[in-house]
């Protein structure tokens, strides 16, 4: 066994030595609905206090990484959609700036592709943000935020199906283009749904941002400091709510980011304690506010300066062959999640790259989880996973 894995499992096992004769091990997963997905917890706990927490990962391994290291950079599109499959179009974009950075041709792409881009991958993100905002209020017990999300979740899949034709796993951003441009009339029904969703977010924000039980149950709970957030590698609402205000939208304006107004949400600690669940959770309702603007930007501009042509082919700069020169190359963006990013290692005479690396956020989001676990009650440990919002695909890749 590789030593840095081998001396994992050694203090592992050095702490079930250490087990106390009130201290008892509880599995909590992988089956059980509040770890978000196939996750096994390892909980020590003495009665109801949790003394430490082991997480066991690997259940929902789809060998991402090597999967890219046999096909072309085209056809691992389909396997990106399927790290957040949650987030497709957040992480197809990620991946295809990347490529065309590579390629030098990220300049060369048309605006109304890149407004396009923007768009689609803002609508997911709100689509992102209410499947956290929903399972986490089921998580501890509230119902009916849970059926509102996913109520409205819907329309964004239906304009996301009819641009793709997929609900889910969109395979839409393509290296140097799109899959195809957007349906006749899409920008009007957009334009509808919009002004249909910012009403009911009101009432979602309304019916737990201020709701004195959820409040109980999630501000001062699972209190992430700044430092050990950066320490951790966090990133996205999950560093934005200890108060860092660092949004790679922002940082690395990339795309047509640094055309667009919006602002960049942070805890502020208004129920509690800067960096707790409820900070965590209000920041995803703040940037739900923000992504509406964003869309009603790109709407706006896809509608006057960069109006559909008839002659316009969203695949013109699609290459038929990827050839890259030897190198190595890092790209990032800002998905739901956080800092996803992409590092590649390419090869001459090949359309194949011979490294292909997956940075996820919920990976490193996930890792905080037992400095933030030891000592709280079980019940408030369910509140903090699910603050933490993870996807397991992404996880284990």
């Amino acid at each position: 066994m590789h030593t840095k894995y081998n001396q994992g499992y050694l203090q592992y096992l050095e702490r079930m030595k250490q087990i106390g004769s009130t201290e008892m091990v509880i599995n909590m997963g992988p089956q059980h609905p509040s770890t978000h997905g196939v996750l096994r917890l390892e909980l020590i706990t003495d009665g109801e206090v949790v003394r430490d927490i082991i997480p066991h990962l690997g259940y929902l391994h789809r060998c991402f990484d090597k999967h890219a290291e046999s096909m072309n950079y085209g056809k691992t599109i389909p396997f990106t959609d399927r790290l957040d499959y949650l987030a497709s179009m957040n992480n197809s974009h990620a991946f295809v700036m990347g490529v065309e950075r590579m390629l030098g041709i990220e300049h060369k792409i048309p605006k109304r592709i890149e407004y396009i881009r923007v768009l689609v991958c803002e609508l997911n993100r709100i689509a992102s943000h209410l499947i956290a905002i929903g399972t986490y209020g089921i998580d501890i017990g509230a119902f009916t935020p849970f059926m509102w999300c996913f109520r409205d979740r819907e329309h964004i899949m239906n304009l996301l199906e009819w641009a793709s034709g997929s609900r889910m796993l969109y395979n839409y951003i393509w290296v140097g283009g799109l899959f195809y441009d957007l349906p006749v009339g899409f920008e009007e029904r957009c334009q509808e749904f919009v002004q249909y969703f910012k009403p009911k977010l009101v009432e979602l924000d309304d019916l737990l941002s201020t709701n004195q039980i959820f409040i109980s149950r999630t501000a001062n709970i699972g209190v992430l400091p700044a430092d050990v957030a950066v320490n951790y590698g966090c990133s996205g609402p999950m560093l934005r709510a200890s108060g860092i205000k660092w949004d790679l939208r922002r940082i690395d304006g990339y795309s047509v980011y640094p055309e667009l107004d919006f602002e960049i949400p942070i805890g502020k600690g208004e129920a509690g304690t800067v960096g707790d669940s409820w900070d965590r959770y209000k920041v995803r309702v703040d940037e739900i506010h923000e992504s509406v603007k964003i869309i009603e930007q790109c709407l706006a501009r896809l509608l006057s300066d960069f109006a559909r042509l008839p002659d316009f082919d969203p695949r013109a700069l699609v290459p038929k062959k990827v050839n890259l020169k030897a190198q190595n190359y890092y790209v990032r963006a800002e998905n739901p999640k956080g800092e996803l990013g992409f590092y590649f290692e390419t090869q001459e005479k090949t359309d194949i790259p011979r490294r292909l690396k997956a940075r996820g956020p919920s990976f490193n989001n996930l890792s905080v989880l037992p400095e933030l676990g030891r000592g709280v009650l079980i019940a408030d440990l369910i509140a903090i996973l699910g603050s933490i919002d993870i996807v397991l695909g992404e996880v284990d890749r």
